[in-house]
């Protein structure tokens, strides 16, 4: 396992929640760490009228609407040119059948929420809501031990990525357009990748050989590093579909017939009362 660089320690640079699955978040100082995650880190996703769920990999058009996460476990959606609604936490609703791996049921926003995503998206699509009940294990394959739980993100509650290692990423784009005669690209962000923790001061990659890491005074198990999909292709501006991260990830990141970048945590419980993380906390891979 590589060191961390040791001019500097390893801290979180950046904290970010994804109320909705597939939608923008918002960027925080003090994230509250529940079993499932961030608290108010996509508890809500989007579906069809039959339950199939719907990401921004089907339908761009999610990554240019935002959701930000209220005190009462609700949502406020936010798209452009679009009045702004809030939707709380439909807890009395009748469940509904989902496509989510490990979790067949949640219950339904309303039509309130499922009028606007309709509007903004322009297909039938409705919002649902993980309620703090539901247990949604971690695949074993993906990592998952008895007892982890999962809110409705891909394979484990947390997401993080290393400012190195996105530097070593971005120098090996400019060194193959170079290469193609191209000129040199804009960088590419964290945004491309939907971290929910960025962290600096380790060396490129180091993160994927860590077991186990304490973000300030909370545990957490690595489950896996974390395989990429065409959701990072898309440019966050015009949402249109390029080749890098993938193009490059294949020619440098690739086995077991997938590309990685970053790694999947998942806390250790039993949780301290209050656990949380914060930008600046010390960052010790164990």
């Amino acid at each position: 396992m590589a060191e961390p660089m040791a001019s500097e320690r390893v801290h979180v640079t950046s904290l970010t929640a994804y109320p909705v699955k597939s939608l923008g978040g918002v960027s925080v100082d003090t994230a509250v760490v529940e079993a499932q995650g961030l608290r108010g880190d996509r508890r809500w996703a989007v579906v069809d009228p039959d339950g199939t769920k719907v990401t921004a990999r089907e339908e761009h058009a999610l990554l240019g609407l935002r959701a930000e996460p209220l005190d009462d476990g609700g949502v406020r959606l936010l798209g452009p040119g679009a009045d702004a609604i809030e939707v709380v936490p439909p807890r009395d609703a009748a469940p509904v059948p989902v496509g989510f791996s490990g979790q067949d049921r949640a219950r339904p926003a309303g039509s309130g929420a499922d009028h606007w995503l309709t509007e903004q998206v322009g297909r039938s699509l409705r919002l649902v809501w993980q309620d703090d009940e539901t247990h949604r294990p971690i695949r074993p394959e993906l990592g998952g031990a008895p007892g982890d739980r999962n809110s409705l993100s891909d394979a484990a509650p947390l997401h993080v990525t290393s400012e190195s290692s996105l530097a070593q990423l971005n120098d090996w784009v400019v060194e193959a357009a170079l290469e193609r005669g191209q000129e040199a690209p804009i960088p590419l962000g964290h945004d491309r990748f939907r971290p929910n923790v960025v962290l600096a001061g380790a060396e490129p990659f180091a993160e994927d050989g860590w077991s186990a890491v304490r973000i300030g005074d909370v545990p957490f198990r690595a489950t896996m590093v974390c395989d990429r999909c065409v959701m990072t292709t898309i440019d966050r501006d015009d949402l249109r579909t390029g080749k890098e991260p993938i193009r490059t990830l294949a020619r440098h990141r690739k086995w077991d017939g997938a590309t990685w970048f970053g790694i999947r945590l998942t806390p250790v419980l039993p949780l301290a009362p209050g656990a949380s993380v914060r930008v600046g906390d010390e960052v010790v891979p164990d």
